[in-house]
């Protein structure tokens, strides 16, 4: 990915995060210290377990390769080895033992098994979902001829079900009245992979579209119709290569592949997809879950019809054992989440993501320290 690209892209995102202030650690200073040029938001205790084990949310791998880079330079000597395998491995081997913490940009699912799963792989003491990156997803398209395109919730759920099977259907046009609409067939691109990706858009499709879906959600997706392809690259390189397509992704992978992005109608005007807009519908973001397991309530943004907010909002959880790791494993997961929330945040600029609220800092921070 080209991060350089992004580095105006959610700068007045990034006005509104936490100041990060220079304030060394001991710690940190015997592990061989930050560079020159870091900042230090919290003391650090750096050390345990030297090569932690990661695996799960390709959506965000980049965000990760930030934090890593912050975490070297506060520890030196450590690292993290980030597989991008997509949301359902993630949980998966998060819950098998195979990786020492899981990504997925949903929280894990009682209905599923995932929560229960992750208590026994945690030694009977239950997994936290700590949200850690946010970022916007694009309903990203190539339409030759058409670079200005709004969609409403409830016709983005018939394209993505087959009800809407033209680009000049009168749904479309009715939605579009000046756009100069061609006669040619919708190719749907969806991740074949599980993918929390694919969970969070059909949510804001089952909120927002006044009943068109009603295949419900879930991290496999059930349109119905289309051409599955692997984990974001993948939809968004597919996308590119075919004139009349359209996908759900990341909004990096729309810019990296040259993709037009709908802007969305939630029934208060169309609304662009920019800084302004997803920093407005972060601001909005609660929290329903117990304690330190962070889970957020989106449903409230994806329905949302205030004005001027972007509804299709990603949270990417990093999922970790409350309690039950071994000493060595706690410590170094511990050491580098709290550098990720903290100095890494302030890197996320450059990678074409939304700096963490300050509001959500300090609780996971708190979530943080008390792993064990």
């Amino acid at each position: 990915m080209k991060i350089q690209r992004h580095s105006a892209v959610f700068g007045l995102v990034a006005a509104g995060a936490l100041l990060l202030s220079a304030c060394g650690s001991d710690q940190n200073s015997a592990q061989g210290g930050a560079s020159a040029g870091a900042t230090s938001s919290v003391d650090v205790t750096c050390g345990g377990k030297q090569n932690l084990n990661a695996e799960g949310s390709s959506a965000q791998k980049t965000a990760i390769d930030t934090f890593v880079q912050v975490y070297q330079q506060r520890c030196a000597g450590q690292n993290v080895a980030y597989n991008p395998s997509g949301s359902g491995s993630g949980v998966k081997n998060f819950t098998g033992g195979q990786v020492d913490f899981g990504g997925s940009d949903s929280p894990l699912s009682a209905e599923k098994g995932e929560v229960a799963a992750a208590a026994e792989r945690c030694e009977g003491n239950p997994a936290w979902n700590l949200p850690l990156v946010f970022g916007p997803v694009a309903i990203s398209y190539k339409l030759e001829g058409v670079t200005d395109l709004t969609l409403t919730g409830e016709l983005a759920a018939k394209i993505f079900n087959g009800g809407v099977k033209k680009w000049n259907d009168e749904a479309v046009k009715a939605a579009n009245p000046s756009a100069s609409l061609p006669d040619k067939d919708i190719t749907v691109v969806y991740r074949s992979d599980e993918s929390g990706t694919t969970d969070n858009f059909q949510k804001y499709l089952t909120a927002a579209s006044n009943g068109a879906w009603t295949q419900e959600a879930g991290k496999a997706f059930k349109g119905g119709v289309g051409e599955g392809k692997e984990k974001s690259a993948g939809v968004a390189q597919a996308v590119a290569g075919v004139d009349g397509a359209v996908t759900y992704v990341e909004w990096s992978f729309a810019q990296d592949n040259n993709l037009s992005v709908a802007k969305i109608d939630n029934g208060s005007g169309a609304v662009e997809l920019t800084p302004e807009t997803v920093g407005k519908a972060i601001d909005g973001a609660k929290i329903k879950g117990e304690g330190n397991d962070l889970v957020l309530d989106l449903d409230s943004i994806y329905g949302s019809t205030e004005a001027g907010v972007y509804p299709l909002v990603l949270a990417t959880y990093e999922i970790v054992c409350s309690k039950g790791y071994d000493a060595e494993t706690a410590q170094a997961v511990k050491a580098f989440l709290t550098v990720a929330a903290t100095d890494g945040q302030a890197g996320l600029t450059d990678a074409g993501y939304a700096p963490l609220p300050k509001a959500f800092q300090e609780k996971l921070l708190t979530a943080v320290k008390a792993i064990a």
